[in-house]
């Protein structure tokens, strides 16, 4: 089986939810993540705090240098996301539509490299 990264996008421009309509996408990413365990998918899982709590770490010079906030000005921002383990492709764009009506957010997937032999 391979390992897929399934992101969470989200963007500045979505509205924001009111707690209620949050509680039940918390719910709802909850039933998603019992099926993908309950399928023997789960590898690992995790939402992130907002783009205001990134600092970039720029570790190429001789001295790193640390910078509050994100790396790019962007509109966009990783929420979250899943590693799974899936047969092929198809399968993982499956679960990436299953976890994208669940956190009504758009969901990339993307493969994990191999490792060298």
């Amino acid at each position: 089986m391979s390992q897929y990264l399934l992101s969470v996008h989200g963007s500045v421009d979505d509205p924001e939810l009111k707690p209620e309509e949050m509680q039940s996408v918390f719910e709802a990413v909850d039933r998603f993540n019992e099926k993908v365990r309950a399928a023997g998918a789960w590898v690992f899982a995790g939402g992130l705090h907002p783009i205001e709590a990134a600092t970039t770490v720029d570790g190429t010079g001789d001295q790193p240098v640390m910078t509050d906030g994100p790396f790019a000005e962007s509109k966009e921002f990783l929420g979250g996301f899943w590693v799974i383990e899936a047969a092929d492709l198809d399968a993982a764009l499956d679960w990436a539509a299953q976890g994208s009506k669940a956190c009504q957010g758009k969901v990339e997937v993307r493969p994990f490299q191999e490792e060298p032999a």
